[in-house]
């Protein structure tokens, strides 16, 4: 009997435990959401508790300091961001959960930015907005559109939650379209509005698959290729006119080229052997802006593979050499003249012209090269003589 008080003890011990953890952690009331603004002091009440009670606050599970208490009150000053959370509020000696409060802390809205856009004539519009600065909480958006005095659907966009679509209901209208916005939050309100004609909006999406090519044995050529944007729906009855704009990787200056028709161009002033960015843009023939520029296109001019010396002059240059080497002596005149063969031989190779073979070049294969009048075979040899005998 004496074995079993200790396991009794801690029976009540362990029950005692779990009253004072439900009374702690158990619901007893929803967490009254308050939103306050960034920068502000706020007081928290502990629920309807006397000022004099005592309490203990936490927020998010942690205990907070007893200097932020006002009697039973917390005082939050200067508030920040991270001040926002679950605070509750817990009789001092029992840890009954007295009050919770979800604190938010944010910013009222400022106006906000609002444009119109046709990337689909003549099926329609799209208007897309935004804050330019974050409030850090939940924000409502209501978008009003009128036609003159009618009141037009604006349909939600399923992919971005800040953008609705319009049909053009009449087209070629002179009736202007107004467009107002207003956004809301805990903390503030504020609105805005925009009024257009529909033909000033009309912007094309960037062309699309630009894909840019060197012309084989045109080292100054690189043709171009792109294709309509496929969100335009009736290219036949809006043609696009486009406009190209490229450059090589080493400059930063951009040329231009604008076409009235045609999805190809060839550039014909590249830099050869020089990389090249190309971009296009698109825009309506008669109205609306130009389009955003297409993702950028790279190539570089054809090249021509280098030109070494072939096999065989290398072979005719190491046979002389070895040749001169072991051979015994020969007449002067004779050497003179392997000499400007030689030299016609290579200079022809290296694409120098015969005559530039060297000074005083005297032999029969630069005056046979460079004479457009026939000359008997006589006058020849003996030229060759002559200038045999002078070196």
């Amino acid at each position: 009997m004496a074995a079993s008080v200790p396991w009794a003890c801690c029976a009540v011990l362990a029950a005692a435990a779990a009253v004072v953890y439900t009374q702690r952690h158990s619901p007893q009331e929803a967490p009254h959401v308050q939103y306050e603004r960034l920068g502000s002091d706020v007081t928290l009440p502990c629920g309807t508790a006397n000022w004099d009670a005592a309490v203990t606050w936490r927020v998010n599970g942690t205990d907070l300091a007893p200097d932020l208490l006002n009697g039973s009150q917390l005082v939050l000053r200067g508030l920040e961001l991270g001040h926002s959370g679950l605070y509750a509020c817990f009789h001092r000696d029992s840890w009954h959960l007295r009050h919770q409060v979800l604190l938010h802390v944010g910013l009222p809205p400022r106006e906000p930015v609002l444009s119109c856009r046709s990337n689909t004539y003549p099926k329609g519009f799209y208007c897309s907005w935004h804050l330019p600065t974050p409030t850090y909480i939940p924000n409502t958006f209501n978008v009003t559109v009128l036609h003159g005095s009618k009141i037009m659907v604006c349909e939600k966009d399923p992919a971005l939650k800040n953008r609705c679509h319009i049909r053009y209901m009449h087209l070629f209208s002179t009736i202007k379209y107004k467009v107002s916005i207003s956004v809301s939050n805990a903390l503030g309100h504020n609105a805005t509005a925009i009024t257009f004609d529909e033909f000033t909006i009309v912007k094309p999406d960037p062309p699309e698959n630009v894909v840019a090519r060197p012309v084989p044995s045109n080292p100054r050529r690189l043709e171009v290729t792109w294709q309509t944007p496929s969100t335009w729906p009736d290219p036949e009855s809006f043609p696009l006119k486009f406009f190209l704009r490229y450059r090589p990787l080493i400059l930063d200056q951009w040329q231009h080229v604008e076409l009235s028709d045609g999805t190809a161009h060839t550039i014909t002033d590249a830099y050869a052997g020089k990389e090249y960015i190309i971009q296009v843009a698109a825009k309506d023939n008669e109205i609306g802006t130009w389009s955003d520029w297409s993702v950028a296109a790279h190539a570089t001019p054809w090249t021509e593979e280098p030109r070494h010396l072939t096999t065989e002059a290398q072979a005719v240059e190491t046979t002389t050499s070895t040749t001169s080497s072991l051979a015994p002596h020969l007449p002067r005149r004779s050497v003179t003249r392997g000499a400007g063969q030689r030299r016609g031989t290579l200079g022809t190779l290296l694409g120098q012209h015969p005559h530039h073979s060297g000074p005083g070049c005297r032999c029969c294969h630069c005056q046979q090269s460079h004479d457009l009048s026939p000359a008997p075979h006589e006058d020849m040899q003996s030229t060759c003589r002559g200038a045999g005998g002078r070196s």
